[in-house]
């Protein structure tokens, strides 16, 4: 073998192998321009592992077939040549968004004993064909072959989160499975029965041990109490004061909305729970949280569609820009409603405001109207919202008179009035509502009120 040839392959494999200290993964963003590059990552990638796995499969069928085994080393060489370029895509990618933890390294390093056990195929492989050192090139290739089933494994749990494999596993399975149950899974606090289960869902593949951006872990109660690298993101009592629910609550095109990326943001409830518990105290071993009320039901009956609303698009964007106010499609299928949002007016929306959107209540599937201008005179708009599931009230003048007329909202499931005026003889017509599952209370007259939710038998 060539002396040049083993120089250049250690040579290179000394600047893969020095990189992750030149520019450590300190789980600090360095650029935007490192990021767009490395989002083609990707992209990339199975072009080379498609490659890698092609050439065993060659080699064997080479024993037969001359030609099937000098297309193999073609495949090797092309392999290498994609390999280096995704790796370095890859490393953009982590150092520019600040990515870091245990399954980021072992992302990294499984890549660059790749990229070495491909140079060193290389090189090796003629000797074999030769019919000299028979065992050096297959050992090299498996090694190759194990490092990449290593790293794929590593960069799927980034994606998608350590536990995507066994989440939804029989529970059994999972107690045979090490790690597979996330931290106080078995456990009955607020946090364990609700906050844990939402970050862990939501947040963890981007702040976990395998990825913990801006230095920040969601994955264990200690953890987030800590924060990250921008402070503290959970102020036990000040929920307003809490980065976590701020970043959670922005607008989805805040570029500082979390989830980013496109990951599916937190429901209304989960934002209510988190809300919640930090305004109780954030513990860790709280059965409950006063004023959140969630009734222990097996299963909800999946919610009705709505009718097309298609042909009312134009009417719609006329009439909510005017009002400022917004009417936001849940999805891409019309069945699935639209969200009314008011945040950006929320202080000149009030009951007549309201009405105006009448004629599109059976569209309507979750009124976000916190914090508005609305009084008790909204309940009789609101009967009308036949397809309503969420109605977020917290922060109004509201005070409980004609609650009962959302009574025949069947579909009707959450209802936040935290921080309004309702008491405990107002909120006694929740009783007739057997249908609501989550009810929140907090820092109300009605808080202690343990009536709110009902279980289904």
């Amino acid at each position: 073998m060539k002396r040049s040839a083993w120089a250049w392959v250690v040579a290179a494999s000394v600047a893969l192998a020095a990189l992750p200290f030149v520019l450590r993964l300190d789980g600090r963003a360095h650029g935007d321009s490192l990021q767009f590059l490395g989002r083609f990552h990707p992209t990339l990638l199975h072009l080379p592992i498609g490659l890698i796995v092609l050439v065993p499969v060659l080699e064997i069928a080479g024993a037969k077939r001359a030609a099937l085994r000098e297309a193999a080393d073609f495949v090797l060489r092309v392999a290498l040549v994609l390999a280096l370029p995704t790796f370095a895509l890859g490393y953009m990618l982590a150092y520019g968004a600040g990515d870091a933890g245990g399954t980021v390294t072992r992302h990294v390093w499984g890549a660059v004993v790749l990229c070495i056990g491909l140079m060193l195929c290389i090189v090796v492989r003629p000797a074999w064909v030769a019919g000299e050192k028979k065992m050096v090139y297959p050992a090299s290739l498996s090694v190759s072959l194990l490092a990449l089933l290593w790293t794929g494994h590593q960069g799927g749990s980034i994606t998608h989160g350590s536990g995507y494999l066994t989440q939804y596993a029989p529970r059994p399975l999972r107690m045979l499975i090490p790690g597979a149950s996330a931290e106080d899974a078995g456990g009955n606090s607020f946090y364990a029965l609700h906050i844990h289960p939402t970050l862990d869902a939501k947040c963890v593949s981007c702040h976990g041990s395998g990825s913990a951006k801006a230095g920040l872990r969601l994955d264990t109660y200690d953890d987030l109490m800590k924060g990250g690298k921008d402070g503290t993101v959970v102020v036990a009592g000040k929920p307003e004061a809490s980065m976590l629910l701020a970043r959670v609550t922005l607008q989805p095109g805040d570029p500082h909305f979390m989830p980013a990326e496109g990951r599916t943001p937190l429901t209304s409830e989960e934002i209510g729970w988190i809300r919640a518990w930090i305004g109780a105290g954030a513990s860790a071993t709280a059965t409950s949280v006063p004023g959140v009320k969630i009734a222990n039901v097996e299963a909800e009956p999946p919610p009705q569609p709505v009718g097309d609303y298609s042909a009312l698009v134009p009417e719609i964007a006329q009439m909510q820009h005017g009002l400022g106010a917004k009417l936001v499609p849940v999805s891409a299928k019309a069945s699935d409603g639209m969200i009314l949002r008011t945040v950006d007016v929320s202080s000149s929306f009030g009951d007549a405001q309201l009405a105006e959107f009448k004629k599109f209540a059976p569209y309507i599937v979750e009124a976000e109207l916190g914090r508005t201008a609305v009084t008790d005179a909204s309940f009789d708009t609101l009967k009308t919202f036949t397809h309503l599931r969420a109605l977020h009230l917290e922060g109004t003048a509201v005070t409980g008179s004609g609650l009962s007329k959302l009574s025949s909202l069947t579909q009707l499931r959450y209802l936040n009035l935290s921080g309004t005026k309702v008491t405990a003889q107002s909120v006694e017509a929740l009783k007739k509502m057997p249908q609501l599952r989550h009810v929140y209370l907090f820092n109300t007259a009605a808080e202690g009120d343990g009536t709110t939710a009902r279980s289904t038998p």
